[in-house]
């Protein structure tokens, strides 16, 4: 069973800290990842929640590997996100106050997965030509890339 299924078995809909970790990943012409997540149809940065017994770095390069197929190598750390701005109410009613790490990766490997389950499309964009249709609670980092906030950032 995983982490939030069991936790969410015991509270119910009551706001829980969770904990989600992802990646910017940029190519050799220093492109940023994006993916076109299924769940909101908005463009965001590749991750998701942690499980038990992961490491946030092993979080990133999970969530990233499952919705892009890459497989990430160095990271290091761009920022930390957390407050009430980060506070979320899922559709299905679920509460929970978000912890945001973001790594920076430009060491990968494999071949990116256009489409799968949690992806719409994955693509890599000019950080000056990113597309209009940002995810909601990606807003706020990739506002930070692009003004090249020196990282890390702690927001």
């Amino acid at each position: 069973m995983d982490y939030i299924r069991h936790l969410r078995s015991m509270v119910g809909h009551e706001k829980v800290l969770m904990v989600v970790a992802g990646a910017l990943v940029f190519n050799e012409k220093n492109q940023l990842l994006l993916q076109l997540r299924t769940d909101s149809e908005g463009w965001g940065v590749p991750g998701g929640f942690m499980e038990l017994e992961e490491s946030v770095q092993e979080t990133a390069r999970r969530e990233v590997f499952e919705e892009t197929g890459l497989t990430l190598n160095d990271m290091e750390l761009f920022g930390i996100y957390s407050g009430p701005h980060k506070h979320k109410v899922f559709g299905n009613g679920d509460k929970a106050a978000i912890v945001e790490i973001c790594f920076s990766c430009r060491s990968y490997e494999g071949k990116l997965v256009k489409q799968n389950e949690e992806s719409l499309n994955n693509r890599f964009f000019d950080l000056d030509d990113l597309p209009d249709d940002i995810f909601q609670d990606h807003l706020q980092v990739i506002k930070d890339v692009k003004n090249k906030r020196v990282s890390p950032v702690v927001g």
